[in-house]
């Protein structure tokens, strides 16, 4: 069964790009036409990256691979936090921070700060202390989790980066180019796509072609994931080079067990 049907991506609006004033002649090869003055995306050329990024995650994820789910625009904010926690990954939904992957050591520090404020706000460690020092121990707390919150469960840079917006997401994106880490990302017609690895020519400014995306590459981990359980049960332990499963994603698979399907692209036509 196809990963998402020409049908789903007409309907979340995926064909439309930029205005014609408004592109990146690199793009020229996956447009389609232009209507009106704005590029319309060829969508044959769509379905095919989307099963080549589609595999590409899978097999990271079942190799024990992560992937970072990076979309601060309003339009994704909403789908980059549900798919990436649906499927246990890290993402970024709020402003990226520079230093996030070519300076994760330091980043790492603040993820341990964050967790010891709250840990000392649940155990009553802000006891005793004034009024004013629990206040700025709070704001501390809250811009941590505002910035940091969707990172704190990852310990290391990701093995891959899901990218809504290459323009927007620019520092990201170099950062993951810096340290070699492959970039999956919607291409929308004003982009560039020599920066991306496994592109998906795309509309990027629509909150459902963003959203129905997103969802194929949650989907696509979730596959993964289940992947590497296999793996990982047929022998009784992992493969060679394959990092065992973490608790949270044996819960989530018991859970999608227990749902009685694991979690699919291609049973949602309204990706907003």
């Amino acid at each position: 069964m196809a990963v998402v049907t020409m049908k789903q991506l007409l309907d979340s609006g995926a064909h439309f790009g930029h205005q014609t004033r408004r592109w990146n002649p690199k793009m020229k090869r996956f447009i389609f036409t232009d209507r009106n003055g704005i590029y319309i995306i060829d969508l044959q050329q769509t379905l095919t990256y989307i099963d080549k990024a589609y595999e590409f995650v899978k097999e990271t994820v079942a190799h024990g691979g992560t992937v970072l789910f990076v979309g601060t625009k309003k339009q994704a904010q909403e789908s980059i936090a549900e798919e990436a926690t649906r499927v246990g990954m890290p993402y970024v939904n709020q402003r990226w921070l520079g230093g996030m992957l070519t300076n994760f050591s330091t980043v790492h520090k603040r993820l341990q700060r964050m967790k010891e404020l709250e840990a000392m706000e649940q155990t009553g460690g802000f006891e005793g202390r004034t009024k004013k020092e629990i206040l700025m121990l709070t704001r501390e707390k809250n811009k941590l989790e505002r910035s940091l919150g969707g990172i704190r469960d990852m310990a290391k840079v990701p093995s891959a980066v899901w990218v809504v917006d290459t323009n927007k997401e620019h520092l990201a994106v170099n950062e993951a180019i810096k340290l070699g880490i492959p970039v999956i990302a919607i291409l929308d017609t004003n982009c560039d796509p020599d920066q991306v690895d496994y592109p998906i020519p795309a509309n990027d400014d629509a909150i459902r072609s963003a959203a129905l995306l997103t969802k194929v590459i949650a989907s696509a981990v979730a596959e993964g994931l289940q992947a590497r359980a296999g793996a990982g049960a047929a022998d009784g332990k992992p493969e060679a080079g394959q990092e065992p499963l973490a608790e949270w994603e044996q819960e989530l698979l018991a859970g999608a067990a227990a749902g009685g399907e694991a979690p699919a692209a291609e049973t949602t036509t309204d990706a907003s």
